[in-house]
């Protein structure tokens, strides 16, 4: 998407202008254009959406406590660092709530729910087979996602709405070239659960799933954490 189709798509639509500056924003920061540690500036998103800055500011409060942006002395509203202790504890709080979102769907998904979230599998598993891994990430989160729809549960979707974003955004920043098949099948395996009304091993699955994709996350966090500080003493030892 070019800067001059950004700019013209705020201000279309039902939606206010500090949700429409929200989502355009957001997603940048899921798919990795305004990279960690990047600074976002208020006078210049305004400038570029045609917007006042009010609707910046409420913007990037919003994204603040969703945990996108982080604010620094001296630097402003910065894009926030996925760190391995932050990635944790991001798991700790998403393995319970997909195990209860399963077990609820299980109990709950009627049949349109359950083509849909098939269909979402039939996409990822095409995708996968075609090397798009920006499609895979984007997939399995909608896969995530509907998950929690299909539990029939409004305060456990408003619970979730938050931690949306954080998957979505771990799974582009996490996910290997060959994560897509492993991943495909545990979904498939667990939308079978799903599709036979089986509660318990829904949530089973779902737990097993979020602990797979944890300890995957957190190695790449980790390795990369590593490299990052084996690079300047690369470079000071080479002078």
């Amino acid at each position: 998407m070019t800067e001059s189709t950004r700019r013209t798509s705020i201000g279309a639509g039902d939606k206010s202008l500090r949700d429409q500056v929200y989502e355009a924003l957001r997603e940048r920061i899921i798919e990795g254009e305004l990279e960690p540690g990047r600074r976002v500036v208020e006078r210049d998103l305004a400038a570029e959406f045609g917007v006042s800055r009010i609707p910046v500011r409420e913007a990037m409060q919003r994204l603040e406590t969703e945990g996108f942006l982080t604010t620094q002395p001296r630097r402003g509203a910065v894009v926030s660092q996925v760190g391995v202790e932050g990635a944790a504890h991001f798991f700790d709080v998403r393995e319970s709530l997909e195990a209860l979102a399963a077990e609820l769907a299980a109990r709950h998904a009627d049949a349109a729910g359950l083509r849909r979230l098939e269909q979402l599998l039939i996409r990822a598993r095409r995708a996968t087979e075609r090397g798009r891994a920006r499609d895979v990430a984007a997939l399995n989160a909608d896969f995530h996602r509907q998950i929690v729809v299909l539990s029939g549960n409004p305060l456990l979707q408003d619970l979730m709405q938050p931690l949306d974003g954080r998957l979505h955004r771990l799974f582009r920043l996490t996910a290997e070239p060959g994560d897509g098949p492993l991943m495909c099948g545990e979904h498939e395996e667990l939308f079978r659960a799903l599709q036979a009304g089986d509660p318990r091993t829904a949530a089973r699955l779902a737990r097993r799933h979020v602990a797979n994709t944890r300890a995957a996350a957190l190695k790449m966090l980790t390795d990369r954490a590593a490299s990052q500080e084996e690079q300047p003493q690369a470079a000071t030892g080479s002078r």
